[in-house]
């Protein structure tokens, strides 16, 4: 037990220890409006504009306490509460629910309970909302950016292994690179979406984007629509090599999930402008003999078939469909598809090898040409469920490939004009087992039936064989 003269000394010393003041009241914890805190955005002092700040008597924040009766500190980085101008830390359990929204943590039981139960939470302002099923902000033209985001949330094993900053935290990366940003904020943005006990039933992805616009170079941006597909490969191939993954022996959670593998066979065609006789004595040539290639994918490109422009009687455009299995034939090891270079023509046809745990459709919809970019906006109609791939592989393949039927979790969809347009998503989620729909904000329940009416842009699929096997991430 300290005696008071004991306790003076101390305090004149500066040297006031952890027990004393925990012991001190703090009588101004009824004045935080926890409605008003959003720690989405940027950690900086409004005044400074510094990332660093501290809590002295010359600091802006304790400056601001006297100015403004805002009394109660807390630091972003120790999430330790101190009450100014008197500078001494406050110990209180009433403040547990702040800190658990600045910084959620996940049990392992937690997340191996996630897609098992069908539980509403309420946030602080009343409102009720689905962990997980949560609304992005649009800042200005990110919903492409946001779609991608959402629908990787929603994919179990990635999830799960991003919900336990354990999992990555201690990787090895050299001195300087930005680019583990990323990992730490794809993170971040995966425990918000996930918490139960957010005070909005939405979130900011402001740092995420932040830190993509500079681990990118600008090529992806907060202020300017971007493409789907191109910042969903960029993405995943950004977050492998920033876990320390390498293209071909070092695996990372991302090709873990995600990476499939496929036979390419090319070959090259004479030019067409050539005499059929020389064009046959060439066939005979080494250089125009079919070759093949192994190589892995993390996505699978499906190619629709050029829009007819036709109209009905009442002169509107008739807008075609197209079953999923006819595009994916491309991969059957028989349809060859013709590929043109600015000197050479060649042949190629594609055979799977090795089917991933969750599979990637990137439905080509946009064709890019000098002056501009055309958008076919072609129906692919699709089942929901029950989409057997075996067909596709190899017949060695087939033989150790037990489990080959995939079933839809996540549906992106690019709507309007290739260069204006807006993007919005529907995910599965596993514990209700109902579909909804995201844009930005706005979140709602859709049958499963209207889903297969859109203008599917990107698709993930899940292996039926994956229900367990994956769930605690890797």
């Amino acid at each position: 037990k300290i005696t008071a003269p004991e306790r003076e000394v101390r305090a004149k010393n500066g040297r006031v220890d952890s027990e004393d003041r925990r012991s001190r009241h703090c009588p101004y914890l009824d004045t935080i409006n926890r409605s008003e805190l959003d720690f989405d955005f940027e950690k900086l002092c409004s005044i400074s504009l510094s990332h660093i700040n501290g809590r002295g008597l010359k600091s802006h924040a304790c400056i601001h306490s006297v100015q403004f009766s805002h009394h109660v500190f807390l630091n972003l980085h120790t999430l330790k509460f101190y009450c100014l101008p008197d500078n001494y830390e406050i110990i209180d359990s009433s403040l547990e629910d702040i800190t658990y929204v600045l910084k959620p943590t996940f049990t392992k039981q937690q997340i191996a309970n996630l897609d098992k139960q069908a539980k509403l939470s309420r946030a602080y302002d009343g409102t009720t909302y689905l962990p997980g099923i949560v609304g992005l902000n649009n800042m200005k033209a990110n919903n492409y950016a946001n779609a991608v985001l959402q629908a990787l949330s929603n994919v179990p094993p990635l999830r799960n292994y991003f919900l336990e900053e354990d999992n990555y935290k201690n990787i090895k990366r050299t001195p300087g690179d930005i680019m583990f940003l990323l990992v730490q904020r794809f993170g971040e943005l995966m425990r918000k979406l996930w918490n139960p006990q957010n005070f909005k039933a939405q979130v900011s992805p402001h740092e995420m984007l932040q830190a993509v616009v500079l681990c990118s170079k600008k090529t992806f941006q907060i202020t300017k629509q971007g493409d789907g597909v191109d910042f969903l490969s960029w993405f995943l191939n950004a977050l492998h090599s920033a876990l320390g993954g390498t293209k071909k022996k070092k695996k990372t959670i991302v090709t873990v999930v995600f990476q499939g593998s496929m036979r390419i066979f090319t070959k090259k065609l004479p030019h067409p402008d050539l005499p059929a006789e020389e064009k046959e004595q060439l066939l005979h040539n080494d250089e125009y003999q079919e070759t093949m290639v192994e190589s892995t994918f993390m996505y699978l490109t499906l190619d629709l078939p050029t829009a007819p422009l036709c109209k009905d009687e009442k002169e509107q455009l008739i807008i075609p469909q197209v079953p999923l299995f006819n595009i994916l034939a491309k991969f059957n090891g028989i349809t060859e598809k013709e590929y043109k270079t600015y000197k050479e023509n060649f042949l190629k046809r594609f055979q799977l090898t090795k089917l991933p745990p969750y599979l990637i459709f990137c439905i080509k919809r946009f064709t890019k040409n000098n002056f501009f970019v055309e958008k076919n906006p072609t129906i692919v109609d699709f089942p929901i469920t029950n989409v057997d791939l075996r067909e596709y592989l190899s017949e060695e393949v087939q033989a150790v490939h037990k489990n080959t039927t995939y079933d839809l979790i996540a549906n992106i969809v690019h709507e309007g004009k290739p260069s204006e347009g807006s993007y919005r998503i529907h995910v599965l989620h596993h514990g209700m087992g109902k579909w909804y729909e995201l844009q930005d904000l706005q979140v709602t329940d859709i049958l499963p039936q209207m889903i297969t009416l859109s203008e599917a842009y990107i698709q993930i699929w899940k292996s039926r064989d994956n229900d367990e096997t994956n769930q605690q991430g890797a």
